[in-house]
């Protein structure tokens, strides 16, 4: 498990952090380098070098890590397919269910994955306030746990 933040220039600090949440599976794939595109059903916006704060939902629901945001691809859901197949973890038919229907789809190349050495329970993120993990990702705010302001800023630096 590598629990050193990153190298200089690797992510910009100025960026607001992304919180992206992820099924487990994913997660996990996103951690140990074998995903390195995640799916988006709508348009990211984030520019390269932001932080990705990766929670994992349930069973495990935690802050598991963080990564960076490499670069996004929009395009149709067979564009995203032709351009990604191999990074993203999915099989075409899991693929096709996803987008079915989606007119448009993202790709967010992921880079410099790292795990935390202790995860951040959805417990203690609740502790004291209304934390509640986005439905698919969001950018964090002051308004958020600081046990996540934190670890956002600890990886700014």
């Amino acid at each position: 498990m590598i629990t050193a933040p990153a190298p200089e220039d690797e992510h910009h600090p100025a960026l607001r952090p992304l919180l992206v949440s992820l099924r487990p599976r994913f997660a996990e794939a996103i951690l140990d380098g074998s995903k390195t595109v995640e799916l988006r059903r709508t348009k990211v916006s984030a520019p390269p070098g932001t932080l990705l704060v990766l929670y994992s939902s349930s069973p495990v629901m935690a802050v598991v890590g963080v990564a960076t945001l490499a670069d996004r691809d929009t395009a149709s859901p067979p564009t995203i397919w032709r351009r990604h197949r191999g990074k993203v973890g999915l099989s075409q038919a899991e693929f096709s269910a996803y987008f079915a229907g989606a007119e448009q789809a993202t790709a967010l190349s992921i880079t410099a994955p790292r795990a935390l050495e202790e995860p951040l329970p959805l417990a203690l993120l609740r502790k004291g306030c209304t934390f509640q993990p986005p439905q698919s990702y969001r950018y964090l705010t002051d308004d958020d746990p600081a046990p996540l302001t934190e670890l956002a800023m600890s990886w700014a630096v």
